[in-house]
């Protein structure tokens, strides 16, 4: 069997309403965490992590064209030889407002953006954003993996057709309230067993003038267990997955080749 071990550490932070500037420095002292004097393969962050749900001051305090955050991003991933899903951050660029999702391999090379595909209107996102149209695919050791970003994960078929395409670990950034904690917990346990795949999933801790958040980030493998999850408060979750049991699950319950999607 091939070992393909990874490092990977769930910053699960709170976020400031509204203040890029201190963001990044909460941001930037728990990335060092994670990865000074640590063997860390990959590190992830929450969704809207500059800015929070301050939606109706985007237009002010949103990210020109990601560059900030990249900047920010490769520098960390040039120090610490570290591949970073940098959450996502409001992104203004031609067409509006987006909600991003950075991925930034070790050498500092943005490999992949993602803008949110599915927008959540019960927090107004679709008032002050718009939706995006790519694709959550990247690779990064060779290997084939996926973005998402909170209510993406209500969509089976839209993660379906990223594992359709061979995506071993679905990588999800969230500001995902308590209120709805219990589906949280189980639409990612869903998610990692009919697909196969291990769910690295980064939630905000804290709150904003509107919600409470539910924290709980998790990783689960194909099989669906759970082999981390965090509490409600700020913290490191830190725990290493094998990319070889992706390919040991598909092979002993073959779904993807059993699909009749003809039929559906």
């Amino acid at each position: 069997m091939i070992f393909l071990e990874w490092n990977i550490s769930v910053i699960q932070m709170d976020i400031i309403f509204g203040d890029p500037e201190k963001n990044f420095l909460v941001a930037e002292k728990r990335i060092k965490e994670a990865c000074d004097g640590k063997e860390t393969d990959v590190v992830i962050l929450p969704e809207l992590w500059t800015t929070g749900y301050d939606l109706p001051h985007l237009a002010e305090i949103a990210d020109n064209n990601a560059e900030r955050a990249v900047r920010f991003f490769q520098q960390i991933a040039k120090k610490y030889q570290v591949h970073i899903i940098g959450g996502s951050v409001a992104n203004k660029k031609d067409g509006g407002i987006f909600n991003t999702l950075l991925v930034i391999n070790k050498e500092g090379e943005l490999i992949h953006t993602y803008d949110k595909l599915h927008l959540f209107k019960l927090m107004d996102e679709h008032l002050y954003l718009k939706s995006g149209t790519s694709t959550g695919l990247f690779k990064l050791e060779d290997e084939t993996l996926a973005g998402m970003i909170c209510y993406d994960i209500r969509f089976p078929e839209w993660v379906r057709a990223h594992t359709s395409q061979g995506a071993k670990v679905l990588f999800v950034s969230a500001e995902w309230p308590l209120v709805r904690l219990a589906h949280w917990r189980a639409l990612l346990i869903a998610r990692a067993i009919e697909n196969q795949c291990y769910v690295v999933a980064c939630n905000r801790s804290g709150s904003d003038p509107a919600n409470v958040f539910a924290g709980h980030s998790m990783i689960i493998d194909p099989w669906g267990e759970i082999i981390g999850e965090a509490g409600e408060k700020s913290e490191l979750l830190e725990r290493t997955i094998d990319l070889a049991k992706v390919s040991e699950v598909r092979s002993m319950i073959p779904i993807f080749s059993d699909r009749k999607p003809e039929y559906y």
